[in-house]
């Protein structure tokens, strides 16, 4: 999804006491918030961030290997392109298997269960799992429908789908391409314990200079309503993103639909509440992705526009953005509250040929900084892992040494279940592993740990052992941090499945735990 907005970039020439609330924001650089998205994207799609090829312990071995990654990093989330083109990670009674998880021909089942060894590693060790959904697109450039499997969907309603460019996707004008998108998620929902559904930028194509999206016959078929076809594309999107929140909510109201956005709605050029930017594309014009009518229509629980750009690139500038979507949740969000969070450009430090700020391995540490001064952004989403891995000019040491060097928890949704679960029932310490007895309210719990014989303060993010899911009566947490011969008291919280942490906490003390 991301390597076509590095072309577009081309083309678009208070030191404050610790409060503990999700949204306090600071001016000093040590400021640490106890709630703060940090997910890393691992993209599927042309192996960008997943190898292919990989046996069932192979694939295993590698999915450990990121979530414990991942979990060392501080991060809370992961973002997993599950479905990046018209198949799946997983099995699927719709859509064919994948061919980015065997290397091999559309449809060849790897003899396991991608998804669900990714969502068993990433809960393991606390974290979110959020599966990653493309809609409408069939084919990367390069490969004809002659390549898909039989079982495809575009083999088998050819009706359905269209060519534009070098590409092939699913008309989003056809209301049985829609139907057949929900479907799809609701096979997801109904089949695993993810934690959101995420969907990316790509609703219609990314406009062709001088090629219209071939869509006149559906338009003629099914926009009889509307005299602009703009404005039908639009409502077919709203629509899209609308039912996709209905459906997932009425199977799990506590799953999370969040979709990461281009980064500009509008141009202020064209429309006076868009932003002061140039973009030579846009969601509105181009994409015919509303945004802000989602966000009105309480359709989303986050968004995350990628705003891929620094803080000292004129035509689309990381700051002027950042307030702007700042602005527009705070304006917009009439249903319910909408988590904001900002898509990072990682893929662009040491590498972006226009834009010189990207050779100053700070320059993604600061923005992260800049959204913590603003009470409206929850954090942030990297794109992406293998970026991440790289580390070029050393930027994640940085981003680790100054801004995640504490773990944070991922911010609430309580407009999805606002109940706060009562504390669990009791806990054990046994050297360095807590065991937890559930009370049946738990989604997963939250590990403190307070060195010496006294509770410290739980909202204090310095004090936070982990987060460790719910594995029914009985939950295992072992402190791989601890220290041999330290005493400590720790105290557990109950997470709900939107994230609410209980009022109070389970304590035991342990002595010498180690030794």
């Amino acid at each position: 999804m991301k390597k076509r907005l590095a072309f577009l970039a081309m083309a678009l020439i208070m030191i404050i006491p610790y409060t503990g609330t999700a949204t306090a924001k600071a001016e000093s650089d040590s400021y640490q918030p106890k709630r703060e998205m940090r997910a890393a994207w691992i993209a599927s799609v042309e192996n960008i961030d997943m190898p292919s090829g990989k046996n069932k312990e192979e694939f295993k071995d590698w999915a450990a290997n990121t979530m414990s990654q991942i979990e060392n990093q501080n991060f809370n989330s992961a973002v997993f392109q599950v479905k990046p083109a018209g198949d799946a990670l997983y099995p699927s009674d719709i859509e064919p298997w994948s061919s980015y998880i065997t290397g091999e021909n559309q449809g060849t089942d790897p003899g396991y269960d991608p998804l669900q060894i990714m969502l068993d590693a990433a809960h393991q060790r606390g974290i979110e799992l959020h599966a990653w959904v493309n809609p409408y697109r069939l084919t990367m450039p390069g490969e004809e429908l002659s390549d898909l499997s039989e079982t495809n969907v575009a083999v088998k309603h050819p009706e359905w789908v269209v060519n534009y460019g070098d590409q092939y996707y699913l008309d989003p004008g056809i209301p049985e391409t829609q139907e057949y998108v929900i479907k799809t998620i609701e096979e997801l929902v109904n089949n695993y314990n993810i934690d959101a559904v995420h969907m990316d930028d790509y609703f219609y194509p990314y406009r062709i200079a001088g090629e219209d999206f071939p869509d006149s016959d559906s338009f003629d078929q099914f926009g009889e309503n509307y005299e602009d076809k703009e404005d039908w594309r639009r409502n077919n999107v709203n629509t899209l993103v609308d039912d996709i929140n209905t459906a997932i909510k009425s199977i799990d109201p506590s799953v999370e639909y969040g979709i990461s956005p281009f980064g500009v709605w509008r141009n202020d050029s064209v429309d006076p509440s868009g932003s002061d930017t140039t973009a030579a594309q846009t969601n509105y014009d181009d994409l015919y992705a509303d945004t802000r009518q989602w966000i009105k229509n309480g359709s989303l629980d986050y968004i995350t526009p990628q705003i891929y750009w620094s803080r000292d690139f004129q035509p689309a500038n990381y700051t002027i953005l950042q307030k702007w979507w700042e602005n527009e949740v705070d304006q917009y969000s009439q249903v319910h509250p909408t988590n904001l969070y900002i898509g990072l450009a990682d893929y662009k430090v040491g590498t972006d040929t226009i834009d010189d700020t990207w050779n100053n391995p700070a320059e993604l540490t600061e923005q992260i900084k800049d959204n913590r001064n603003h009470s409206g952004v929850e954090g942030q989403m990297h794109f992406s892992w293998s970026k991440i891995l790289q580390n070029k000019l050393s930027y994640m040491d940085l981003v680790q040494d100054e801004v995640y060097y504490t773990k944070a928890l991922v911010p609430e949704a309580p407009w999805n279940g606002e109940q706060k679960p009562k504390k669990p029932n009791r806990i054990k310490v046994e050297h360095n592993n807590i065991y937890i007895y559930d009370n049946k309210e738990a989604e997963k719990f939250v590990v403190y740990r307070f060195e010496g014989n006294k509770e410290g303060d739980y909202s204090n993010p310095e004090n936070i052992a982990g987060v460790v899911y719910s594995e029914g009566k009985e939950t295992l947490f072992v402190d791989e941090e601890a220290e041999k011969d330290q005493d400590y008291t720790y105290g557990v919280k109950s997470l709900s499945s939107t994230n609410i942490e209980s009022k109070d906490a389970k304590k035991a003390k342990t002595k010498n735990h180690n030794s």
